[in-house]
């Protein structure tokens, strides 16, 4: 009897940890690669102890279990990855279990932090940096350079560096970062860009949060907009959370998102004028990279030649590579939801620096218009760089676009 008792609270226990909590089928109508899928979680009872949230994929073979990750907020859901390629008109179907076990990705970003850089790892092999102590620029070269908040070097997944920083002829380029040119104040201005003017600067201030996971991981961190011209001390002019998420795709691509938000705390918000630099993601490219061995296709059929100054939802840029392909380079996506989207471009010509035609791209949502930054108002820009060895075309380009733009259809059962 006492045996029959045990079996049957194991039982009774098993079945309270395999409880089934949704069924739902994912349904898309654009061809998509590589996409990250949420679902909400509002009505389930995540944090409870009694087990982990455990996804299963239904298939024509049965169930199979793969990698999820709980992002929390004011409404929680639940990520995973649709890897490869996700043909339009195509149903997947999962079923959300509550269980003991738990499923661990193949391939993980790890998170870690020395004395000046986070990094961002995948297994072993190096994605990024994100310098958050300052750093000063060359003896040659006047101290109001120095910069703190800003990711560089940014690697391929086979060991090139794409970003430079202090290069000679552009001292205040670092890498992959945001600031704003032309602004005003009260009337004032103010150049967050152009260092060297000492009107103002971005610097890091702190780490908010690091996530590490077995879909994504990442950080989030304050960098603050100060501007030097205030009456009195030093002021804050925006406070930007940077959010930099890296997905577990694999080895064979690095899938970043940099998403940039800024409130200003300023009485009267402050303006940014309208300008070919400015905000947005900025890149100066690896200094191998020149007019000869680099090239730009945008999502509209643009070329390095006719770029500058056009809107696009994405913009492809690769170049000349120690890799085996020979090749490396950067998709960059423009979510629908930033401002001025498909959003305007400065790309610079092929006779840039002297002829020579170094590589620098930004996306910038003032390039034709003045945006006015309201007091205590928050503003998101959101971007996505597919970062690759080899070749792209423009159809794989617009699977990866497509995969950002907007979560596929959601049908709960």
């Amino acid at each position: 009897m006492r045996t029959i008792l045990i079996i049957t609270i194991f039982l009774f226990a098993q079945s309270l940890l395999a409880q089934e909590l949704a069924r739902f089928k994912v349904l898309t109508e654009e061809d998509r690669m590589d996409a990250p899928v949420s679902v909400s979680l509002d009505g389930i009872n995540y944090n409870t102890d009694q087990g982990r949230l455990v996804l299963y994929e239904k298939t024509s073979q049965g169930e199979t279990a793969i990698p999820s990750q709980i992002e929390s907020g004011h409404s929680a859901r639940l990520w995973f990855l649709v890897k490869g390629e996700l043909k339009k008109s195509t149903t997947r179907e999962f079923i959300l279990k509550r269980e003991e076990q738990e499923i661990k990705a193949s391939a993980k970003v790890t998170v870690a932090k020395d004395d000046e850089d986070l990094s961002l790892t995948m297994n072993d092999k190096p994605i990024l940096k994100y310098r958050y102590a300052v750093t000063l620029p060359p003896k040659e070269a006047d101290p109001l350079f120095k910069r703190s908040g800003y990711i560089h070097p940014l690697w391929s997944p086979e060991g090139q560096q794409l970003t430079r920083i202090q290069a000679p002829d552009h001292y205040h380029h670092y890498g992959i970062w945001g600031p704003w040119t032309k602004t005003h104040i009260n009337g004032r201005e103010v150049d967050f860009w152009n260092l060297i003017k000492g009107q103002g600067t971005v610097k890091f201030a702190g780490f908010l949060s690091e996530a590490e996971g077995e879909v994504f991981s990442g950080f989030k961190a304050l960098q603050q907009h100060i501007d030097f011209g205030a009456a009195g001390e030093d002021q804050v002019a925006m406070n930007e959370i940077l959010d930099v998420r890296a997905w577990n795709t694999g080895e064979d691509i690095w899938m970043i998102d940099y998403t940039t938000s800024l409130n200003s705390p300023l009485k009267n918000g402050i303006m940014l004028d309208a300008y070919r630099y400015g905000g947005g993601i900025g890149w100066r490219a690896t200094e191998k990279w020149n007019k000869d061995n680099c090239t730009v296709l945008t999502s509209e059929g643009k070329t390095r030649l006719d770029a500058d100054g056009s809107n696009a939802r994405w913009c492809l840029v690769e170049g000349e590579s120690d890799t085996e392909e020979g090749r490396s380079g950067i998709l960059f996506l423009s979510h629908p939801s930033n401002r001025m989207h498909p959003e305007p471009m400065r790309v610079w010509p092929l006779d840039a620096n002297g002829g020579r035609g170094d590589m620098y791209f930004e996306f910038v949502p003032i390039r034709h218009n003045d945006w006015k930054l309201d007091s205590k108002q928050d503003y998101t820009l959101k971007y996505r760089m597919i970062v690759f060895d080899g070749k792209m075309d423009a159809g794989t380009a617009e699977k990866f676009w497509n995969s950002f733009a907007a979560n596929p259809t959601i049908e709960m059962e």
